[in-house]
């Protein structure tokens, strides 16, 4: 006797609905491990976070910046992985009556992976269709073979498919393979889901795996570093011996990192090469080697992000080795109405500065070191642009490809599109670091110590008032240079009860750093910073 259906029987859409979202997580986990197979297969996910990052207006982006910092990428990405995973459901709850929807709903997460996927770095159309397609294709399936096991009817699904080459199956008649158990189903379900979900996993975690062995690690800690023809002097000793006090030296793994990329660039230095053309006599084109062989000379230089908050961290100082940019422009030859120079990026970004600004003898570096070691890949590996004095978004190109010289019009970078400002020099800026905002204290000797800087002018005087009594000249680091911030430190003794602390600084030219409060769009942040703190009786 044949069974059917009857209400009580029908699979829920509860279960529809999670069947789409175990779907869309195994087309994710596909196009996972098809970016594995090859450079030219693009990881789609990323890819579409590079492409909304690169249409959405730049207010949105600085919001973003202030708002989480270094962790605004990761939540984009969890966004779309969210996003995905909320559509797959809701097509697995329509797919049971509305196959045809389900067949559109994934040939359009194809079609949003090749238009994404095809612009990544190093991927080609053939690359993101591949990967588009894997991921589309086997989602699609995999929600066809999950309904069809919510409801006794995988026999049946791949009979039809194997003999008419449609999986969908008919909505209306009732399972002929055997009689339906809800509880039954409702197991089978469960443990092909979790079969699904599994795979899933599996497939990610496979295309970490395979992408690994392409990726550029063992290049960069194989690479031997040549000495330079001018070494940086020695440190200075600093101002020692207070926790929570920024050190001269930022170190690569806790030096900010902002800029554009989703995906870390994958550049082969064998395969790198730089090319400098534009407004030049002669365009040239170098390999590393024959960048390396260059003479390199050593910096130690402060760079700020645009974005950076009054009192905020997205700011560092490293000691940078690489090749003068005036060496390179020397051997081009600039001509004559070359007022622009862009640095661009393997992937896609700009940023560009005033010709005149290395004029005055600033550190402006190819650099391909940071700290003593080859740049780490987050850094811009191979090579990277680095020049005293102006915000990172109008200079700092990393995974640099190209150097173009062009007129001040005829090119605008990156964010100037975005509503930033052309010109980017870095404000002279002072931050607290101890004690922070809202700590608690014990009256007595209190150190209040923090970092100061004027990349290109050098800072001469700190200044801190502790609620409305006189300014207090700060005890200062020995400089390390005009180009590099300094530490600075004030011995308070604190009193009972609350308490505002302010600092600000003075550059070399006897500019003190703005006091009025401004925003950081469109060219800096002003203000000073400032810190509440409760002192408690001793």
């Amino acid at each position: 006797m044949t069974a059917v259906s009857t209400p009580e029987a029908t699979p829920t859409r509860a279960i529809d609905r999670t069947a789409g979202a175990v779907a869309a997580a195994v087309a994710l986990g596909l196009t996972e491990i098809a970016s594995g197979l090859a450079p030219s297969v693009p990881r789609l996910v990323p890819a579409v976070a590079d492409r909304i990052v690169d249409v959405v207006p730049g207010d949105i982006v600085r919001r973003t910046i202030s708002a989480f910092g270094t962790a605004q990428k990761p939540l984009l990405v969890t966004g779309i992985l969210i996003v995905t995973l909320i559509v797959g459901a809701w097509v697995g709850g329509r797919a049971r009556r509305q196959p045809r929807l389900a067949d559109a709903a994934f040939a359009g997460f194809g079609l949003v992976g090749v238009w994404a996927g095809a612009g990544a770095v190093g991927a080609t159309i053939t690359g993101a269709v591949v990967a588009a397609a894997v991921g589309a294709g086997g989602g699609r399936v995999a929600l066809a073979t999950l309904l069809a096991v919510s409801d006794g009817r995988l026999g049946a699904m791949w009979r039809r498919f194997t003999t008419t080459g449609s999986w969908h199956p008919d909505p209306i008649a009732p399972s002929v393979d055997s009689p339906i158990d809800p509880r039954a189903s409702r197991r089978r379900f469960l443990g092909a889901a979790g079969v699904a979900v599994l795979g899933a996993t599996a497939a990610t975690a496979g295309g970490a795996v395979l992408r690994g062995r392409s990726s550029v690690a063992e290049a960069r800690r194989e690479l031997v570093l040549p000495a330079p023809v001018e070494p940086a002097p020695p440190l200075p000793a600093g101002i020692t011996g207070i926790e929570g006090h920024t050190p001269l030296i930022t170190p690569n793994d806790r030096f900010y990192r902002i800029d554009t990329a989703i995906v870390l660039p994958q550049v082969d230095p064998a395969r790198w090469s730089l090319t400098v053309d534009g407004l030049v006599d002669t365009p040239i084109e170098l390999s590393f080697d024959e960048l390396l062989a260059m003479p390199l000379v050593e910096g130690d230089v402060t760079l700020s992000c645009v974005s950076n908050e009054v009192g905020g961290d997205l700011v560092g100082t490293a000691r940078w080795l690489g090749v003068p940019l005036t060496d390179l422009l020397d051997r081009a030859g600039v001509r004559r109405g070359a007022e622009q120079v862009v640095g661009h990026s393997v992937d896609g970004f700009t940023a560009g500065f005033p010709i005149d600004v290395l004029a005055d003898g600033r550190p402006a570096l190819v650099a391909v070191a940071m700290n003593g070691e080859p740049l780490p890949v987050r850094h811009g590996f191979p090579a990277r642009l680095v020049v005293s004095g102006l915000y990172g978004y109008v200079s700092a190109t990393k995974w640099l490809s190209r150097i173009e010289l062009t007129t001040w019009d005829g090119f605008d970078g990156y964010w100037i599109d975005k509503g930033w400002a052309k010109d980017g020099p870095v404000k002279t800026q002072s931050r607290i670091d101890v004690p922070r905002r809202a700590q608690r204290l014990v009256a007595g000797p209190v150190p209040v110590a923090g970092v100061a800087w004027a990349p290109s002018r050098g800072i001469e005087l700190v200044e801190v008032q502790v609620d409305e009594g006189p300014w207090i000249d700060a005890e200062l680091s020995e400089p390390i240079g005009a180009h590099a911030w300094r530490q600075w430190l004030v011995r308070w003794d604190a009193t009972p009860g609350r308490h505002r602390l302010r600092v600000r600084a003075t550059d070399a030219t006897g500019a003190t750093q703005d006091v009025r409060t401004r925003p950081v769009a469109p060219d800096g942040a002003t203000g000073w910073h400032t810190v509440l703190v409760e002192v408690e009786p001793a």
